[in-house]
């Protein structure tokens, strides 16, 4: 219901979405379409969203390639169909245009694990250290950092660093671990980790393997070690779906977040996917974020259409989450340029 002596975006604005009725009649993806023009909006989403969401992006990416989209955009309306920290990144790149996220209590295990006031002690208790974080973390974490990486460019960041210089990594212990034994370098690892990634059981894929023995297991580094030993590849969101489309495989078993499975299914739809199974025994046997699952159809049209829930970084936080952030998409600019 309209508050008296308001006008409809500011009641929206101060109570959200909970009193808005959608005519069933309205075409949702035509009223996006429409209202992505009138606002020069631009909808960026990452492949762990619903189906329908991915389908009416103008792009759909991983943490890295979202963040290049996002640093480099002209759009004045940047609608982040994610989770917090990645349109929270895309605040800090763009301190100046308007950043949307359909729902803002979608967040994220992994950045939950790692709360600032805690890493910032244990970043002073190790003042030699240079400090790179995994992108899947707050804006504050960010500003404590020396350098951000995603999941795509962390061997070649980890890389970048001179070989004397001792290094934190935060927050994910299994991409930490994953990245040790790629790289040899003995870094002080945070004690965090994606719910998500470590739902999958070993036990219920060895089955599941058992039952398609030509099949290949893939998996994302976030994944516990006893999954990545299992994989017959390891990679970023990114990678896997290059994976499948350029190896002979025809069968793959898909251990990440099963949105996942709708652009591999785009991109070579005559290949079957299977997610890998979790360690619940739910009704789809896969393993899905419910932070993901927060944003819907009905949300990224309403958040377009009110500009609410806008993302807000302080800007001290911003400034100082920047520059590491900016370091990251040097580096990965430079690699891509080789």
């Amino acid at each position: 219901m309209l508050e008296i002596g308001a006008t409809e975006a500011e009641s929206v604005q101060k109570r959200g979405f909970l009193d808005i009725y959608i005519s069933p009649e309205l075409n949702l993806e035509d009223e996006i379409n429409k209202l992505r023009q009138d606002k020069n909006a631009v909808i960026l989403a990452h492949y762990y969203q619903e189906a329908i969401i991915q389908d009416v992006a103008d792009y759909v990416g991983d943490s890295l390639g979202l963040s290049q989209k996002a640093a480099n955009t002209d759009a004045d309306v940047i609608v982040f169909a994610g989770v917090h920290f990645m349109a929270e990144t895309a605040k800090i790149l763009n301190p100046n245009k308007k950043v949307l996220l359909p729902d803002l209590k979608a967040g994220c295990s992994l950045a939950d694990s790692c709360p600032p006031s805690s890493f910032s002690t244990f970043v002073k208790s190790n003042p030699e250290h240079l400090v790179v974080t995994y992108i899947n973390c707050s804006a504050e974490i960010k500003a404590l950092s020396d350098i951000v990486c995603t999941s795509s460019n962390a061997i070649k960041i980890i890389e970048s660093i001179p070989k004397d210089k001792p290094i934190i990594f935060a927050p994910d212990k299994n991409l930490g671990k994953y990245i040790i034994s790629q790289t040899g370098r003995d870094m002080l690892l945070w004690d965090g980790a994606c719910m998500v990634h470590e739902a999958f059981s070993i036990e219920k894929l060895i089955s599941l393997y058992n039952e398609h023995p030509n099949s290949k297991i893939i998996a994302h580094p976030e994944s516990e070690g006893h999954i990545l030993n299992a994989a017959n590849y390891i990679g970023s969101t990114a990678g896997m779906i290059d994976f499948v489309q350029i190896d002979s495989t025809e069968e793959f078993i898909v251990a990440t977040e099963v949105g996942i499975l709708h652009e591999m299914q785009k991109k070579v739809p005559h290949k079957k996917f299977i997610a890998a199974p979790s360690k619940e025994n739910n009704t789809c046997a896969c393993s899905e974020c419910g932070y993901m699952r927060l944003n819907t159809l009905e949300k990224l049209y309403l958040c377009m259409k009110y500009e609410t829930p806008a993302v807000a970084v302080d800007k001290s936080i911003q400034e100082r989450a920047l520059l590491p952030i900016e370091r990251m998409l040097d580096i990965s600019n430079r690699v891509l340029s080789d």
